[in-house]
């Protein structure tokens, strides 16, 4: 299925390939957009959506049905395939390790990194009566959560922002979590919608970030077109934060968040990882002056990744389906 409606005539075309759904659609005509005015027209989009695996799941967890890049896979397929010339991804969802043959040309300005509580009754997890349950897919929220409030039950929840406010409604869960920068980004925050500090609870590593993936041997203008888009800042959170998982070995079966700040006189990466049940959790952080280079960020991510994976005795906890 195409969407022709970025483009223009005597512009060179991009095949830009993107998850048919509403927030990806919503990111992958920011992009053309950037690209067209970027380019001073040189370059418009045509949009290509894709079903992707991760899309076709319902009810059923991310970690029982192939974990990461569940989400990115047919669309990274198609690049290395030469049927798209690049791809919109949400960062959280990108394999710390990407195919050979493609590369990030890009990570745009990052959006609201926050977690967001769903919620018709309280403002915070902390407020929730006792034995109150939150829905969410995702190991990580679900071990947040319960390390929070240990009182609370968490149970499987999936659906768009819609779906998800009709199952609260329908008795289902008494709340939910979803990113802030997806709800930004669709201008659907709500009074229902209350964000968290990231201080409060660390988000996923990268949440908030797009990674724009071509093929590595993208012509000179086209590459350099793509990345106009990039954001040093943005780049820099996305290096040093990846590095952590890939020195965790970061996947959907562990618990893992992260994030960096930026502060006055450099960065300051945090993590953590958790148990799946939220009983466990080892922190750690580390800082680097500014400014840094990609190698300096990427020994970052890798220094508290060990640290962390030293504090837990070597093996991380996982998720075990029952």
């Amino acid at each position: 299925m195409d969407d022709r409606s970025v483009s223009g005539a005597g512009a060179r075309t991009l095949r830009l390939g993107t998850r048919g759904s509403p927030l990806a659609l919503a990111q992958a005509h920011w992009v053309a957009g950037e690209i067209a005015a970027r380019s001073g027209g040189a370059f418009t989009c045509e949009i290509q959506t894709f079903s992707t695996k991760g899309d076709q799941l319902t009810t059923e967890r991310l970690i029982n049905s192939g974990g990461k890049g569940l989400f990115t896979r047919e669309l990274d397929a198609a690049i290395l395939e030469g049927r798209i010339d690049l791809a919109v991804h949400s960062l959280k969802d990108v394999p710390t390790a990407l195919e050979d043959g493609m590369v990030i040309a890009a990570y745009p300005p990052r959006e609201d990194p926050r977690e967001a509580f769903i919620c018709r009754t309280a403002a915070h997890p902390r407020d929730l009566p006792a034995g109150a349950v939150v829905g969410t897919a995702s190991l990580r929220r679900e071990a947040q959560t319960l390390a929070l409030r240990p009182d609370l039950s968490v149970v499987a929840f999936r659906g768009s922002v819609n779906t998800r406010l009709e199952k609260l409604d329908a008795g289902q869960a008494d709340a939910t979590w979803l990113a802030m920068a997806g709800l930004t980004r669709l201008g659907m925050l709500t009074d229902v919608v209350h964000p968290i500090a990231v201080t409060d609870m660390l988000p996923a590593a990268g949440q908030g970030i797009l990674g724009i993936a071509v093929p590595a041997a993208l012509d000179a203008a086209a590459m350099a077109a793509v990345a106009a888009l990039n954001d040093p800042a943005s780049a820099a959170a996305a290096t040093a934060e990846r590095a952590l998982l890939a020195a965790l070995d970061g996947s959907c079966r562990t618990a893992i968040a992260a994030h960096l700040f930026a502060e006055a006189d450099g960065y300051r990466l945090a993590a953590e990882v958790l148990s799946p049940k939220g009983d466990q959790c080892w922190r750690h952080a580390d800082t680097i002056p500014a400014p840094a280079s990609e190698a300096d960020l990427v020994a970052l991510g890798q220094r508290v990744g060990d640290a962390i994976r030293a504090a837990a005795g070597g093996d991380l906890p996982a998720y075990e389906e029952a």
